[in-house]
C-alpha cells in the first residue's frame, strides 16, 4: 500500500473533535492541534498543552479577514475555505503522518463563534476527505 493510501486509511479511522482553546486548555490523552494561523491572545505556549500547531490548515489571512470583516457570508467562507483545504490536501496528509491516529484528534481554535468557525469546516473536510 503506498503512503498516501495508507494515510487515507488511517485518516478515516480517526476520531476528531473540535474545541475552543480558551475552554479546553487541560492536558489530555488526545492529540491537541491548534489550527489557527495566529496565536490566540491570552494563552501562553506553556499552558496551551499542544502537540502540534498546524498554521497551514487555517484559512488564508485574506479569507479570514474577508469573513471577520463581513465582506463574505458563512456560506461563501465555507466554499472558499474548502477550496483552500483541497489545494493543500497533500500537506495535510503529510502532517498527519506525525500524528498518533489511535488517539482522538482535537482541533483547537480561538474564534468566539462556536457555530460558524473554520474548525467545523476542517473537521468535516478531514472526516470526508
Amino acid at each position: 500500500m503506498n503512503p498516501t493510501l495508507k494515510s487515507l486509511f488511517y485518516f478515516y479511522k480517526m476520531n476528531i473533535e473540535i474545541a475552543r482553546i480558551y475552554e479546553n486548555k487541560e492536558a489530555s490523552e488526545a492529540v491537541r492541534i491548534l489550527v489557527d494561523r495566529l496565536w490566540p491572545r491570552g494563552i501562553s505556549k506553556e499552558n496551551a498543552n499542544l502537540d502540534f500547531w498546524f498554521k497551514e490548515w487555517a484559512p488564508s489571512n485574506e479569507l479570514r479577514k474577508e469573513f471577520h470583516q463581513e465582506q463574505i457570508d458563512w456560506s461563501e467562507f465555507r466554499k472558499k475555505y474548502q477550496k483552500e483545504l483541497t489545494d493543500i490536501k497533500e500537506k495535510i496528509l503529510q502532517d498527519l503522518e506525525e500524528v498518533d491516529k489511535r488517539k482522538t484528534l482535537v482541533l483547537l481554535y480561538g474564534a468566539k463563534n462556536k457555530e460558524e468557525n473554520h474548525a467545523i469546516i476542517l473537521k468535516d473536510f478531514l472526516e470526508n476527505a
